[in-house]
């Protein structure tokens, strides 16, 4: 999985380098109730899928057609430990499809989001380990 973690972690610095996702959204991610706020949780929802598409060989993620994230209980209070797991569940030729489940540290299901995006021409093509790049790309991809 070397050089596919490799290429999603240099997506996931595009995004911080262009503050086009999280860390510029939610300096205070409580809500009224001092629980994590929801659109905390539906702001990394998107992130997660787009990072989940990078992990197939898209640096470009695409275009969010549908974002849908659902609670199930508070997810906690700042300085709970909150994990997130996106699994992509389809990616065709047009649209990448995704899910992510939020969890506790009790591991406890918090909520669930759904993502899909409209995907372009993929960057590089893995290896089905995901160590190497057999297609397309740099050395420093």
């Amino acid at each position: 999985m070397a050089a596919c973690m490799k290429f999603t972690q240099r997506v996931w610095k595009s995004f911080v380098d262009t503050k086009g996702h999280d860390a510029q959204c939610f300096p205070n991610v409580n809500n009224f109730n001092v629980t994590v706020h929801g659109g905390l949780l539906l702001s990394l929802t998107d992130t997660l899928g787009s990072l989940a598409v990078a992990s197939r060989g898209h640096y470009m993620t695409g275009v969010s057609t549908d974002v849908c994230t659902s609670f199930v209980r508070p997810a906690g209070k700042a300085g709970d430990t909150l994990f997130g797991k996106a699994t992509l569940t389809s990616l065709g030729r047009q649209l990448a499809y995704t899910r992510i489940d939020f969890t506790n540290a009790n591991g406890e299901l918090v909520a669930y989001g759904t993502h899909t995006k409209y995907i372009g021409k993929k960057t590089v093509k893995f290896s089905d380990d995901g160590e190497t790049i057999v297609e397309g790309g740099s050395a420093n991809d």
